[in-house]
């Protein structure tokens, strides 16, 4: 028994005429608030609201950034505006770690220090963990 796989199943069917319903939809929203704004405003306020609305609605349509619809592009914007935003530096807990590696025979330890060692307290490390000369 043969089972046919659906191929393209992320392109979006085109309902009516060359569009697809959420493409029919923003265009006949658009257009349709273009109609009351025309009915109920003087032609410079038309002008002045009602081109916003219409290059969203166009934008809503056919418009896509990174090959995305523009409606999710929207979406993501306004979240990240209406979020507040908190920016936070924290220094590390961790202690760090100053490590040498050498291919000679000298064996060299790993050093760690903690956030508020002086230069004096590793400079005592470092003199009672190092031998003084192994060539000489």
């Amino acid at each position: 028994m043969r089972f046919e796989v659906p191929q393209f199943i992320e392109i979006e069917d085109k309902i009516i005429g060359p569009l697809t319903w959420k493409q029919f939809v923003y265009v006949a929203g658009g257009v349709g608030i273009l109609v009351i704004l025309w009915v109920s405003l003087p032609t410079l306020l038309f002008l002045l609201f009602g081109l916003p609305f219409g290059i969203l609605a166009g934008s809503l349509a056919f418009h896509r950034v990174n090959n995305r619809p523009f409606s999710i592009f929207l979406e993501s914007f306004l979240s990240y505006a209406g979020k507040g935003k908190l920016y936070l530096w924290r220094k590390d807990a961790e202690q760090s770690v100053i490590e040498r590696t050498d291919t000679s025979d000298v064996a060299v330890p790993k050093l760690e220090f903690a956030n508020r060692n002086s230069i004096h307290e590793l400079s005592r490390k470092l003199e009672t963990q190092i031998p003084a000369d192994p060539h000489g």
